[in-house]
């Protein structure tokens, strides 16, 4: 069963009584909410995603709420995590990017099973490419262009290599997030693409969310193995290139984006060092998004 069997009236009831459970990979949430810019982010992004069983086992159980008082002045958006605050509330009109960034917390702040790499991850013809970079870098405009081009995404913000699976990249495959440029970036890019609410004034200025692809949700228990780690740095006049990267820059920039590294301790080592090891690295700068997708098809044919 899938959100797409509901109705957009009975998710929202849902959504405000006993909640949604929903899969994405590994990970079932139950999700609380009495904020429309959830129920709408989820009717519209989330649609071919699967629920779970309503007496099964619940990794996490979050709410995105506004305390009724809070809906009669200026709705307020709260995350809670078993009735638990981790963040300070933000306006109500940022509910489902604050959701987005909540399941993110969910994961990179208990799923310690997994080693954790601030990345993208894409796959095509059996080539899944780790894209790490810190924020700015054009990751995710990047891991949209070529996700809109056919390549199966496996996450844009958060990276899970599984040490109990020699290594496997689990797939995470949610919405992509997008910050101000980007956005109409990929708009004019890929014309049919579908986002979600648009947040303003955010920490991180306007944010909104590309719906995957089908294809990609429908593959999320299919594990994929690393075959290139690339560092994507987009520049306004950058010439697209491609520069390889020794094993040792490899592994101190991979380590530098890895959320649980000290964590995991001598697994975490283990963990990255066999992926840098079994890799092609690259740095790769780029500013035409239609080159930069001819330069990864190139790697992955």
């Amino acid at each position: 069963m899938n959100l797409q069997t509901l109705s957009y009236s009975d998710l929202t009831s849902r959504l405000r009584h006993q909640g949604i459970i929903l899969r994405t990979g590994p990970f079932h949430f139950r999700i609380h909410s009495n904020l429309e810019p959830v129920a709408i982010g989820l009717h519209t992004l989330y649609d071919r995603f699967p629920l779970g069983d309503e007496n099964g086992y619940i990794d996490f159980d979050v709410q995105v709420r506004t305390p009724l008082w809070r809906r009669l002045i200026r709705s307020q958006a709260h995350f809670l995590i078993d009735d638990h605050a981790p963040f300070k509330p933000l306006p109500g009109d940022q509910a489902f990017a604050m959701l987005e960034w909540g399941l993110n917390y969910c994961v990179y702040a208990h799923a310690h099973q997994y080693l954790i790499i601030h990345a993208a991850v894409l796959e095509r013809n059996g080539q899944a490419v780790i894209l790490a970079a810190p924020p700015g870098s054009g990751k995710s405009t990047l891991a949209a262009a070529l996700a809109c081009r056919g390549w199966r995404l496996l996450s844009d913000e958060l990276t899970l290599i599984d040490p109990s699976r020699n290594g496997q990249l689990v797939p995470l495959a949610r919405p992509v997030s997008l910050k101000n440029d980007s956005i109409d970036v990929i708009r004019r890019f890929h014309p049919s693409a579908v986002f979600g609410p648009l947040a303003h004034d955010t920490s991180k200025g306007t944010v909104s969310h590309l719906r995957p692809p089908d294809e990609s949700v429908a593959r999320m228990d299919e594990t994929a193995t690393a075959s290139h780690i690339i560092f994507p740095q987009y520049s306004p006049d950058a010439t697209t290139c491609l520069e390889p990267l020794t094993r040792g820059d490899a592994f101190m920039q991979l380590a530098e984006n890895t959320v649980n590294y000290s964590l995991l301790g001598e697994e975490g080592f283990i963990q990255l060092a066999d992926r840098v090891e079994n890799c092609i690295c690259h740095h790769f700068r780029y500013s035409q998004l239609e080159e930069a997708v001819d330069i990864f098809h190139q790697l992955s044919s």
